[in-house]
């Protein structure tokens, strides 16, 4: 790791923007969830309709794109000025998965521990074949484990038909009334090993690896540098992905029929929804992609660039976030999942979102970095000298 510690980097707007989507997306659904302990007792509202099948999974998948288009510049930028990133991105994996694991004691749903290590799987992708990566990504997003295990779950077998490991999850009621310690204590390991286990069966691991890739692929086609050029892909594409998504979310019943019942092969029908259900959330956020970028090349881009600060301090926001509304929701701190409407959650959110975006542009004006993103960029460089006042 010899490349020299860069200046402060030109930004591009557009895929900051993206960026804040995610952040704003990620949030909203972790207010809807009074950060998990919704799930203890769910209630099948409206509320739950929309944030279930509009934002969660999609406001993810946007964040696992931004993060192979993240990889994408961070490489192609050390190979511009004639050095190789691979070994720094290693160490920067190791850097966020150390940031996670803090943040996973307060929140065990982090994100940051799971994208850290996939990270490393981009690496021997940089210099892949366009064709390849897009291979690989179609592979993967195909779910080929989820595929075997509804052919062997419909055919009877008991393995594929065991309740999974993820049901046994215990964490939602538990953060009711944990004291702060046993909270602490809880996520270092059980919480963790259920987190786990719902990515590992519901085939989101392959997802996310699939998600790298395309960010990738898409960074370097250069799609957000000159989304003009793409004009009429765009658009094609737009409603592929419109007509896909429709098909996965109306598909499910009819395939399901055509699977034995529950008492036959209790997971079947289930492993079909989990199925397809990706491939939704997928969809959607490739729908929810394009409009964005239809939007911001048109009169709403200066709008939208207002949300971009967002999107340079996502890392930084994320972590806040938990740490400010999971003492709020839980039962160590003001145990608002008791009095606090779920509607009233919301627009707080909403407002708390403002906060940001103010909070953002102001900071920016003075600072170069969030101050996680300079924590994260000086750890990788293992130098404090990277830029951070203006």
């Amino acid at each position: 790791m010899t490349d020299a510690t860069p200046a402060a980097p030109a930004r591009n707007l557009l895929i900051d923007t993206l960026r804040a989507f995610a952040l704003i997306g990620v949030y909203m659904v972790h207010m809807f969830e009074q950060y998990e302990i919704y799930w203890a007792a769910p209630k099948e509202n409206l509320t739950h309709a929309i944030f279930t099948t509009f934002f969660m999974g999609k406001a993810f998948s946007l964040l696992t794109l931004c993060f192979g288009l993240s990889f994408f510049l961070l490489m192609d930028k050390a190979d511009r000025r004639g050095t190789d990133f691979s070994g720094r991105f290693a160490w920067r994996m190791v850097v966020l998965a150390l940031i996670g694991a803090a943040h996973s004691l307060v929140y065990r749903g982090d994100i940051l521990m799971v994208l850290a290590p996939l990270g490393l799987v981009l690496i021997p992708f940089h210099r892949a074949g366009g064709k390849t990566i897009l291979v690989a990504a179609g592979l993967l997003l195909v779910q080929p484990w989820l595929l075997v295990q509804i052919a062997a779950a419909a055919s009877g077998q008991a393995w594929a038909n065991a309740t999974p490991n993820s049901w046994a999850d215990t964490g939602p009621a538990f953060y009711r009334t944990a004291s702060l310690g046993q909270m602490l204590a809880w996520n270092v390991w059980e919480g963790q090993r259920f987190k786990w286990w719902f990515f590992i069966e519901t085939g989101r691991l392959f997802q996310i690896l699939a998600l790298f890739l395309v960010g990738l692929r898409l960074g370097r086609a250069g799609v957000f540098d000159a989304p003009e050029r793409f004009t009429a892909q765009r658009r094609a594409v737009l409603l592929l992905l419109v007509a896909v998504a429709i098909a996965c979310h109306y598909g499910v019943a009819p395939l399901s029929a055509m699977l034995p019942d529950a008492t036959a092969a209790p997971m079947a029908r289930k492993l079909v929804a989990t199925l397809l259900g990706g491939w939704f959330d997928v969809a959607m956020m490739g729908v929810y992609v394009l409009l964005i970028v239809e939007a911001y090349q048109g009169p709403a881009r200066a709008l939208l660039e207002r949300l971009a600060p967002m999107g340079r301090m996502t890392l930084t926001f994320y972590v806040l976030q938990s740490l400010i509304w999971v003492p709020i929701f839980y039962g160590f701190g003001l145990g608002a999942w008791k009095w606090l409407p779920q509607s009233t959650a919301l627009w707080l959110g909403v407002g708390f979102l403002a906060v940001q975006a103010i909070v953002g542009t102001l900071w920016f004006k003075r600072f170069h970095y969030g101050p996680l993103e300079w924590v994260w960029r000086a750890a990788t460089y293992m130098t404090t000298k990277v830029p951070f006042v203006r």
